[in-house]
C-alpha cells in the first residue's frame, strides 16, 4: 500500500532558477519602432547623398551635364553611337555609356576652328574626339615645314612673313573641306620663327632698314600729297580769281553795253531832235522863200532900198561929188519921212 500511495503521490517538481535583474529588464523593454535610431537615420542619410555626388560627378555615373558651347556624344561598348545631346543635364546608363563633350563653338587657340553639329557623328566616326589632332595642329607643322622649305630665311622672315597665315589657313581649309567638311579653320595665328641670334640681329637692322625706307617713302608721300594739296589750293584761287575776274569782266561789258546803248538812244533821240529841228528850219526857210518870193514886188524892193538908206548914219551932198548917183525920187521920198535935219549929221 505505500507503494501505490508512494505511486499515487504526486512527484515534486525541482524549483526553477528565479531569473536575474538584467533579464527582467530585457523582456520588459518593447523593441524601437522603425526610423526612431537618430545614429541609422543619419547613415541612410549620408549613404544617400555619397551616392547622389558620386552619381553626379563621376565619368560613369548616371546624371551628366552638357556645358554651354559643347554637344554631348555617347560610346556604347565601344561603338559611337546616334545619339547627339544639347547642353543641359541628361541620363545614361551608368558603367555602359560613356560620355564625352565635344566643343562646337569657336576654339581660339593657335588656329581658330570650330566645329560643325551637323558633322560631329561624322567627324568623329572618321577620326575620334581628337580630330583637331590630326587635321589641325599636325597638319598647320606639315603646312609650314612645306612653306618654309619652298621659300628663304628672307622670305619666311620678313618679306612674306605677313602672307604665312592666310596661307596657313587656305591649306588647312583645303584639306579639312575635301575630308573633314565639318571643321571650319577661321585664322591661324602663326609666330616669328626660331633663329640664331646673330642671324636674328641682322635681320632685326634690315627690318629696321626697312622700316626706316618705309618711313622715308611715307613722308616723301605725305610731301607729294601736301605738294599736290597746295598745288589743288592754288589752282582753286586762280580758278576763284579767274571766275571773279569774269564776272567783274562781264559787269563791265553789260555796263559799257547799257552805256552804249543808252548813248544810241541819246543820239537817236539828238539825231531825232536835229532832224526835227532840221525840218522845222527848211520848212521855215522854205516857207520864208515863198513869203519872199511873194513879196519881191517893185513897191517892196524900192521899200527895202529906201530902208537900207536910211540906216547910213552919214549922207553927202554938194557938187563935187558926181559919183554917187541917186534916185531923186527917192531921196524926196525919204527926206520927206525925216523930221528934221538937226537929227542928220552933214
Amino acid at each position: 500500500m505505500s507503494d501505490v500511495t508512494a505511486e499515487s503521490t504526486p512527484r515534486q517538481r525541482l524549483p526553477t532558477p528565479s531569473p536575474s535583474l538584467s533579464q527582467q529588464q530585457f523582456r520588459g523593454r518593447q523593441p524601437p519602432p522603425p526610423g526612431s535610431d537618430p545614429l541609422a537615420l543619419g547613415v541612410v542619410i549620408f549613404i544617400a547623398v555619397c551616392f547622389l555626388l558620386v552619381s553626379i560627378s563621376a565619368p560613369s555615373s548616371i546624371l551628366h551635364q552638357v556645358p554651354e558651347g559643347h554637344v554631348g556624344v555617347y560610346w556604347r561598348g565601344g561603338a559611337l553611337l546616334k545619339t547627339i545631346t544639347t547642353p543641359g543635364y541628361h541620363l545614361k546608363l551608368p558603367f555602359i555609356t560613356q560620355f564625352e563633350p565635344i566643343q562646337v563653338t569657336l576654339q581660339t587657340d593657335q588656329v581658330v576652328n570650330r566645329l560643325n553639329k551637323d558633322f560631329v557623328y561624322e567627324t568623329l566616326l572618321n577620326y575620334g574626339v581628337h580630330y583637331d589632332k590630326t587635321w589641325i595642329y599636325d597638319k598647320i607643322h606639315h603646312e609650314i615645314n612645306q612653306f618654309c622649305s619652298a621659300h628663304s630665311l628672307q622670305q619666311v622672315y620678313i618679306d612674306m612673313f605677313d602672307q604665312i597665315d592666310e596661307t596657313m589657313k587656305e591649306a588647312i581649309q583645303r584639306d579639312c573641306t575635301r575630308y573633314a567638311p565639318g571643321i571650319e579653320i577661321i585664322s591661324v595665328r602663326v609666330t616669328k620663327p626660331n633663329i640664331p641670334v646673330s642671324i636674328r640681329r641682322n635681320f632685326e637692322l634690315m627690318e629696321e632698314e626697312r622700316t626706316k625706307a618705309l618711313i622715308a617713302i611715307e613722308r616723301q608721300k605725305v610731301a607729294e600729297k601736301e605738294a599736290e594739296t597746295q598745288k589743288k589750293i592754288a589752282l582753286s584761287e586762280a580758278e576763284k580769281n579767274a571766275l571773279v575776274s569774269k564776272i567783274l569782266m562781264q559787269q563791265m561789258l553789260t555796263e559799257k553795253d547799257s552805256s552804249k546803248r543808252q548813248q544810241q538812244i541819246d543820239n537817236e533821240m539828238f539825231l531825232a531832235r536835229e532832224r526835227a529841228l532840221a525840218d522845222a528850219n527848211y520848212y521855215r526857210i522854205t516857207k520864208e522863200a515863198e513869203a519872199n518870193k511873194l513879196k519881191l514886188t517893185p513897191e517892196y524892193l524900192e521899200l527895202r532900198f529906201i530902208e537900207s538908206i536910211a540906216n547910213n548914219t552919214k549922207i553927202f551932198f554938194g557938187e563935187k561929188i558926181p559919183n554917187i548917183i541917186m534916185d531923186q525920187r527917192l531921196i524926196r521920198n525919204h527926206l520927206d519921212s525925216v523930221p528934221s535935219k538937226d537929227q542928220l549929221e552933214i
